[in-house]
């Protein structure tokens, strides 16, 4: 029950952003939590199914491109993004038919070879992605929805409280699911996959199965990023890209709900603080993650889980 009402009052939080901070924290904050949403997405695989994906980013631009490409041929905004979602649990089914016949370091490379290929077409097909250039002017127009509903979103304020809400019901998707049979077996699987196909789990099947949906809530991230950036490139395919979610997850922590959440924030809040005062902000943040996993093994979350267990021993 503290956990839930911690989680009430948090989205809350979120949602009031735009009543008390100007357009620059709304957009930081709705950045992180589009990297939250995708580190999520990575840490069902990761975390929860002991599978180490460097293709997230495939996913995550599959979702931004279909959703600007959509927008600018003039539908709704809301079903945009929600068929931007789909065309990335589209690419997530055919690609993940192939990676997940295999599993440790051979599922990762799979991942990224796919994930290079992704980049490569978004790259070279210039007639559809607009090539090096990408896709510019994507406008957000309405949301879409019948009668009064049909809002404009143009204003900033009201598209950060259309994406937060949808960012806010998907994490609650995804806290439930890592409850659910689903995640239980998720986690059978990471501990032992043989023990778990012995006791009834189709192992196969059930990795395919998180393998697409986290193929989905990483296309829905990068579709609410299309119209918040109102362009798309193609760095949002390339691997630097797929390495973010890695990076969040392993500072707050894979064995957590809110580990990745945590990761995210931390993640642009130090990368924020850090380009100010220099340009080498890469190689200060990869010491700090350094330091970061080396101290806590499992990340900021697992520390501060391990800190309160010893405080509540007699």
């Amino acid at each position: 029950m503290r956990t839930r009402i911690l989680y009430a009052v948090l989205a809350v939080a979120v949602l009031l952003v735009p009543a008390v901070a100007g357009p620059f924290l709304q957009y930081l904050v709705l950045n992180m939590l589009l990297l939250a949403l995708l580190a999520l997405s990575f840490n069902l695989l990761f975390g929860m199914t002991g599978l180490l994906s460097f293709g997230q980013g495939a996913f995550y631009s599959g979702g931004a491109y279909a959703a600007a490409l959509l927008l600018r041929a003039g539908v709704p905004l809301l079903w945009s993004i929600l068929l931007g979602a789909l065309a990335a649990a589209a690419l997530a089914a055919v690609l993940g038919a192939f990676c997940v016949r295999h599993t440790r370091i051979y599922f990762s490379m799979l991942t990224l070879a796919f994930g290079m290929l992704v980049y490569a077409v978004v790259w070279k097909w210039t007639d559809v992605t607009g090539g090096d250039d990408g896709l510019i002017g994507i406008s957000r127009g309405r949301l879409g929805l019948p009668g009064p509903l049909d809002v404009s979103l143009d204003p900033p304020f009201r598209y950060y409280l259309f994406a937060a809400g949808l960012v806010l019901i998907s994490m609650a998707v995804l806290h439930r699911l890592s409850g659910s049979p689903l995640g239980l077996s998720l986690r059978a699987i990471r501990e032992n996959a043989e023990r778990a196909e012995f006791s009834g789990v189709p192992v196969r099947r059930t990795i395919y199965i998180a393998f697409v949906t986290a193929g989905l809530f990483a296309g829905l991230s990068g579709a609410l990023l299309a119209p918040l950036e109102q362009t798309v490139a193609p760095t949002a395919a390339h691997w630097t890209k797929s390495a973010e979610p890695v990076m969040a997850t392993l500072i707050g922590g894979p064995f957590s709900f809110a580990g990745p959440i945590v990761g995210a924030v931390v993640y642009l809040g130090m990368k924020e603080l850090i380009v100010r005062f220099t340009e080498y902000w890469l190689l200060v943040f990869g010491l700090v993650l350094l330091g970061t996993v080396l101290a806590f093994r499992g990340g900021l979350m697992g520390a501060l889980s391990l800190y309160l267990s010893r405080r509540q021993r007699p």
